[in-house]
């Protein structure tokens, strides 16, 4: 798919996702459940789930399912509007917010991490590991697919495993790392299947 011409260009905006969205242009968005968190959501004991920049939201039925207690955040209203529209009674799971600024209504037991720390430009991944430590107590799981590459230019932004560990070994330890068998084209052959606990502060 070709990428339209765009009249903002900053991905630290909600006008950025609110265009692409209001025009349909959102590959990064499977329309679906990966199998690695169908897994993680059937095996884990229920809890509390946060999914920061949930796009269209698919991915909130599949733990909610599951008895999982979850709520779904993005900062832009198109993303918001598509996601509720799409989740018929799960609707009100999803939230307008800012992910730096929003305060959960419950404690969170697990984020779910699905294309939002690619999404933000290389400047912003410290602000973005230290409030998911900020989110997350002693003993909780931060689980999903991180995105590895070296392109210059984003979305998607790519990182290294090494700059990775070097924002959350301070506050994590990872407990799974895997291959993702059923990746979408824009991530094939370049992202994981990782869990991560906060440790102990």
């Amino acid at each position: 798919m070709s990428a339209p011409s765009f009249d903002t260009r900053d991905p630290t905006l909600p006008d950025f996702w609110t265009e692409r969205f209001e025009r349909a242009f959102t590959p990064w968005d499977r329309g679906g459940v990966p199998q690695q968190l169908q897994a993680f959501a059937a095996q884990s004991t229920p809890g509390t789930v946060l999914i920061p920049g949930c796009g269209t939201g698919y991915e909130v039925a599949c733990p909610a399912a599951a008895g999982w207690d979850v709520t779904a955040i993005d900062f832009s209203e198109a993303a918001v509007e598509t996601a509720r529209q799409a989740l018929g009674p799960l609707a009100q799971r999803v939230v307008q917010a800012d992910f730096f600024e929003f305060a959960p209504p419950r404690p969170v037991d697990v984020i779910y991490e699905r294309a939002f720390l690619c999404a933000l430009p290389p400047r912003m991944r410290d602000a973005v590991a230290a409030r998911w430590a900020a989110l997350l107590p002693p003993g909780g799981l931060l689980a999903g697919f991180f995105f590895f590459g070296d392109a210059p230019k984003g979305p998607p932004f790519g990182i290294a495993q090494a700059e990775l560990d070097a924002l959350l070994l301070p506050h994590f330890e990872r407990l799974a790392d895997e291959p993702v068998p059923d990746s979408l084209p824009v991530f094939a052959g370049k992202e994981r299947w990782q869990v991560w606990r906060r440790r102990a502060v």
